[in-house]
């Protein structure tokens, strides 16, 4: 449904990751696998897993498997494969494991208290977190053009606070006015932890 656009793919992941509740990934999902609508209904998107280059994209030695793998196009298996991305530091299975282990080192996001916090631009979101007195806190752009973003970090944590980007060395200083300005590229997304890394140090027992 996003053509294979990559952008626009890991902005919808890392929201579904950072939002409230469980997320829910189906098998081809990172790597990034696409549907054969030429299938009647469902079965469009329950085409063989793509392992690799091999005969029926290493699913099957079945000459004849129940339903075809997706052979041909931009999403075929000679193209599309988990062999060919697990070789790739860049592609999209390694930004997804990576994610996943990012989530899972962010117990905010499945314990803590959530807040939807103002923006200046209606084409971003912006969530933060807060537990046992600790806070992270996203913010996505929907929009396809760049944009800056002028906010306090907020989760009940002091005014100027630093903003740790938990996926790259992208830190933010707060201005003289406490407020923090970040530039969102096109579909952009942020993951920052307020305050520094000691959060294990901070957190309290309840």
């Amino acid at each position: 449904m996003l053509a294979g656009d990559r952008r626009r793919l890991e902005l919808a992941y890392s929201l579904m990751l950072s939002l409230p509740g469980m997320p829910v990934f189906r098998y081809g999902d990172e790597i990034g696998m696409g549907d054969d609508l030429r299938l009647p209904e469902r079965a469009c998107a329950r085409t063989p897993m793509q392992w690799s280059t091999e005969r029926q994209g290493g699913f099957t030695k079945h000459p004849k498997p129940h339903t075809r793998v997706i052979s041909g196009g931009a999403y075929g298996f000679k193209r599309v494969n988990v062999a060919r991305q697990r070789r790739d530091p860049n592609s999209l299975l390694h930004w997804m494991e990576r994610m996943i282990r990012m989530r899972k080192e962010v117990p905010e996001i499945c314990w803590g208290d959530f807040e939807v916090l103002r923006t200046s631009r209606n084409d971003v979101l912006a969530l933060c977190y807060h537990w046992r007195n600790n806070s992270v806190l996203f913010r996505h752009n929907f929009g396809a053009e760049p944009c800056t973003v002028k906010f306090r970090s907020g989760c009940n944590e002091p005014v100027g606070c630093r903003l740790i980007n938990l996926l790259s060395d992208d830190h933010s200083e707060p201005g003289a006015d406490g407020r923090h300005a970040v530039v969102l590229e096109p579909f952009g997304y942020r993951w920052y932890r307020v305050g520094s890394l000691d959060y294990l140090l901070k957190r309290s027992e309840i």
